[in-house]
């Protein structure tokens, strides 16, 4: 049985229980956060621990936890698993309360976080691209927040799902922020171009590091708003996230991308996002 930590306790999965009054559960009133393990070495955890206090802050919650405390715990699941490459889920609420919209005092939150297997994307999926669809962006306006309520999110990716795509990608006003499940990086006569990093979106932390080694291998990058015309003929689309590092699109809307394979810039990226990962 695996061990996962909840509120200062490790104990097996199976033991884990959290009461229905948590806030978690009844608005979903927290935040998450997941960290990709190789060979039982975090990929860039300091970053992640970072987004994690950001999205904490977005919601006004206090970090329960001092950093050394949460490389601590993390170390113990990592060193725990029965797998070298993992994928570590943490997860904060703002605790258990009566249930009433506005804030509780003094109430502690609960803090949960597991490790489980990183399961590799289908070699296929590198291989070929996978197809995306599009749909307007409709969730909130704090969409920088890793928060639980992913209703929303889990809607648009079942749109994608349901029409045999693998990602939706979003359009706001007739510009793109992200897919539903992941960042999007496109090519755009022959330039690597991403979004502009606000509330509309995520920042990626997978995303940052594709865009620092874009850096070191001299591609050219532009940070800047996306038409969706851009979008629709781009010579390249990639999505970046931690546990499906990057994926090729290769049809958009029943459209190739492209010439309809995976394109070099890309593919030079994630060749070098692949040696990255055995350094942690």
């Amino acid at each position: 049985m695996s061990q996962v930590y909840l509120n200062g306790v490790f104990l097996p999965l199976e033991e884990a229980r959290v009461p229905v009054l948590d806030r978690g559960f009844l608005f979903g009133d927290g935040v998450y956060e997941v960290i990709p393990v190789y060979g039982r070495k975090p990929l860039a955890l300091e970053a992640h621990l970072d987004r994690l206090e950001h999205s904490l802050a977005g919601i006004r919650l206090d970090n329960p936890l001092v950093r050394t405390a949460w490389v601590s715990l993390l170390e113990r699941l990592i060193q725990e698993a029965t797998t070298d490459d993992q994928s570590l889920y943490l997860q904060v609420t703002r605790g258990v309360a009566p249930r009433d919209h506005g804030f509780p005092l003094q109430v502690p939150p609960t803090v949960f976080a597991m490790s489980k297997p990183l399961t590799p994307v289908p070699p296929a999926w590198v291989q070929a691209g996978v197809a995306a669809v599009t749909r307007v962006d409709d969730r909130w306006l704090h969409c920088d927040l890793k928060t639980t309520a992913l209703l929303a999110n889990v809607l648009l990716r079942q749109q994608a799902l349901d029409e045999g795509a693998v990602e939706c990608l979003l359009l706001r006003t007739g510009f793109l922020t992200e897919g539903a499940a992941s960042n999007v990086v496109l090519v755009v006569e022959g330039v690597l171009c991403s979004p502009p990093r606000n509330h509309l979106l995520l920042a990626g932390i997978t995303l940052d590091l594709v865009l620092h080694l874009a850096v070191q291998l001299g591609i050219a990058h532009a940070e800047r708003p996306i038409r969706e015309e851009e979008l629709r003929s781009a010579e390249e689309i990639w999505i970046t996230s931690s546990t499906r590092e990057m994926v090729p699109v290769t049809r958009l809307d029943g459209k190739p991308v492209g010439t309809g394979q995976p394109g070099p810039i890309g593919l030079r990226l994630l060749s070098a996002y692949q040696a990255l990962k055995s350094h942690g």
